[in-house]
């Protein structure tokens, strides 16, 4: 049978479309999330959903042995972790640290969570491997804080984890809803509302984009495959894109001829991000779905979806 899969943060972008997998491959999903961030309208139907802050360490006995753990839920919103870091830190670090022991308490088989390609906001070699490491903003600190709580749950009470470093996922359901919005959603919601889209800075900063489902692949592996188990691996394409070229490609691809507003650079953020993903391909992970066809899945997605928050 099966093992039963609990996700926190599931009514987020990566956890509403993780969990739409899960059930498709036919695992028995629970979510956990606040709704503060997320939307009780994208978790899935078929998912056993529970409103609670992953904080609340007496309310957290959702879990059973055996079972295996995406924790997901995060505050991620660079600008506003460097806004407030009493509630990054709460949030990213606590909250991470409640999930582990409950994971612990239960006897989960496997914990795999979200670190994130800004810990290597301060390094300049690229393609950038998982043993660099340079963390800067409020938001990277505070993931490599949970890092290092992980990485003693494993030490000290072996607990199996697989740590993920995400690049720029994008796909539908990307959050549109932060203070400063995803580049892919915004240009694509503001474009589609004949509004001008807003680049911060020179839009010469360059990311390595990856499309959900050829994330939500790699969350397969890491619930079958024990060689992933207690490491590391980058989530990335291994291809980097200014700002300035996404915009070109969605502008291109609807049509339209708006110019985007330029304003100040956002401070606390790398100049450039690019994924070496060889340790992931190494188990047979391949990113497949291109920018191009990634785009255009998404303006879909945005064409015939009701939005009714301001981005």
């Amino acid at each position: 049978m099966r093992p039963r899969i609990v996700i926190t943060g599931v009514a987020g972008f990566i956890g509403s479309n993780l969990a739409d997998r899960l059930l498709v491959e036919g695992y028995r999903v629970v979510g956990v999330d606040d709704l503060s961030a997320g939307s009780r309208s994208q978790v899935p139907d078929g998912v056993e959903f529970h409103e609670h802050d992953v904080r609340d360490l007496a309310r957290l006995d959702l879990l059973a042995s055996g079972d295996v753990v995406f924790h997901l839920a995060a505050k991620n919103c660079i600008s506003d972790c460097q806004i407030d870091p009493v509630a990054t830190a709460s949030i990213n670090v606590v909250g991470t640290v409640a999930v582990l022991d409950a994971a612990r308490r239960a006897g989960a088989r496997k914990v795999i969570y979200a670190e994130s390609s800004a810990l290597y906001e301060g390094t300049t070699a690229l393609p950038t491997r998982e043993d660099a490491f340079e963390p800067r903003s409020f938001y990277a600190v505070s993931k490599a804080a949970g890092m290092l709580f992980a990485r003693a749950f494993q030490q000290c009470h072996g607990l199996t984890l697989t740590a993920l470093r995400y690049f720029c996922v994008y796909g539908p359901r990307q959050d549109y809803r932060r203070s400063i919005p995803p580049v892919m959603s915004a240009f694509i919601i503001h474009l589609l509302r004949g509004e001008r889209p807003v680049i911060y800075g020179s839009g010469e900063k360059r990311r390595d984009f990856v499309h959900v489902d050829d994330v939500n692949a790699f969350h397969l592996l890491c619930v079958t495959d024990p060689r992933t188990d207690n490491r590391t691996f980058n989530i990335g394409s291994g291809v980097s894109y200014s700002v300035n070229e996404i915009y070109g490609s969605i502008a291109g691809m609807l049509g339209s001829d708006i110019e985007p507003e330029h304003r100040a650079d956002l401070p606390g953020e790398a100049q450039e991000t690019l994924a070496d993903i060889t340790a992931a391909r190494a188990l047979g992970w391949l990113p497949r779905i291109g920018l191009t066809d990634g785009v255009q899945d998404l303006a879909r997605y945005y064409s015939r979806t009701r939005i009714p928050w301001t981005v």
